[in-house]
């Protein structure tokens, strides 16, 4: 095992970057993750740590030893692809070898490893079939049970959930949490699956545009992202963002106006007229019962301060079992601005109501439009 570091590292496609000064260390035994829509660099910086990519500047170290300049095969890395990549003509049991054959072990002590692996991971019962016997979760098993079996320095994960059900998806993400807790090998694991994210992940790299946005563990960044991206990235149902001007101490979204706390007010100093973002995340955002009003609802100097009213229009109704997802929108706001909130699956709204809801204030992120940079809290 042992740490993996990276020191401004950029990748060049011609005039195409693809990564640019990439710098991070995951110390040994970690599991970090590198997570961010589809063309981030993600994938890249896998590959470049990997061996199978060159870096076009930077250095890359795996424990204490330099490697820009060794072969992929000399790396003492396993990496997982998104596709398995078995090899059909072969046995599970061969398949699971073949990293132990390709490196001369003894055959004694690659079967007590193909045992051993096989077990752990409950492909035992499997080890006499041919990939195209096998379903898309034992196939990834046994990817899995090949790098596994090699015993390398680093665990190398590209998606290998993504071909899966959600249900099968949702059960191998646990037994890989599980995994890596009993071996303790440093892994690095791409996806863009912000749940898979949040879940297995020691500390997150969030990736856009081939550069890094934020590193911390999931709950940090949920708590507090840098930016309005990672605001909206991380999260299920995503952050609303609401484009809001501020103009006598309070925000005014559409044709509302949302009565600004004095303590975001000392923080931000806002000028009349300057215009912001902000954002609540649909858990904070509740819905008034009965036929309360804005108006009654602001005669206690709690809701006044803590929690806001604003109406709003229902659009989309989905159901989820559990809860209701309600898309809705703010009226007469330019830019149409939508508004997704939780209620209980008691509650039986239409399209076309009319709702009021309160936005928890003491929740509240607020963005820089233009530059999407962080300024509240």
């Amino acid at each position: 095992m042992a740490n993996v570091r990276l020191e401004n590292i950029t990748r060049r496609y011609q005039n195409v970057i693809a990564i640019d000064n990439i710098t991070f260390k995951i110390p040994d035994g970690e599991f970090w993750v590198l997570v961010g829509p589809s063309g981030c660099g993600k994938s890249t910086i896998m590959r470049t740590i990997a061996g199978l990519e060159t870096a076009t500047s930077g250095n890359i170290y795996i424990g204490d030893n330099l490697v820009n300049n060794i072969p992929a095969r000399q790396r003492d890395v396993a990496m997982v692809f998104q596709n398995y990549a078995l090899y059909p003509h072969m046995t599970v049991a061969e398949n699971l070898a073949f990293g132990l054959r390709m490196r001369n072990v003894e055959n004694s002590k690659i079967q007590d490893r193909i045992e051993t692996v096989a077990r752990s991971l409950s492909i035992d019962h499997l080890l006499n079939r041919k990939p195209k016997q096998l379903s898309g979760g034992q196939q990834q098993r046994v990817a899995l049970g090949r790098a596994i079996a090699r015993e390398p320095k680093v665990f190398l994960l590209d998606e290998p959930l993504s071909n899966l059900d959600a249900q099968l998806r949702d059960d191998t993400r646990a037994e890989l949490k599980q995994l890596h807790q009993r071996l303790g090998i440093t892994t690095v694991y791409v996806t863009h699956d912000q749940v898979e994210a949040m879940t297995l992940a020691d500390k997150i790299v969030v990736l856009k545009g081939g550069k890094i946005q934020q590193i911390g563990d999931p709950q940090s960044i949920y708590a507090k992202p840098a930016n309005r991206m990672v605001a909206t990235f991380l999260g299920n149902p995503p952050m609303n963002i609401l484009p809001a001007i501020y103009t006598s101490e309070s925000f005014q979204v559409g044709n509302q106006f949302l009565t600004c706390p004095p303590s975001i007010q000392k923080k931000l100093n806002p000028k009349e007229g300057q215009g912001f973002d902000l954002g609540i995340r649909p858990e904070n955002i509740e819905l008034c019962s009965g036929k309360t009003t804005a108006d009654d609802d602001l005669k206690s100097d709690v809701w006044a301060l803590e929690k806001v009213p604003l109406d709003v229009e229902v659009k989309v109704v989905e159901p989820l079992g559990r809860e209701t997802l309600i898309r809705a929108i703010v009226p007469e706001s330019q830019p149409e601005t939508i508004l997704q909130v939780q209620i209980p699956a008691s509650v039986r709204v239409r399209s076309g109501d009319r709702l009021t809801v309160r936005l928890d204030f003491d929740r509240l992120f607020v963005f820089d439009p233009s530059s999407d940079r962080s300024l509240y809290p």
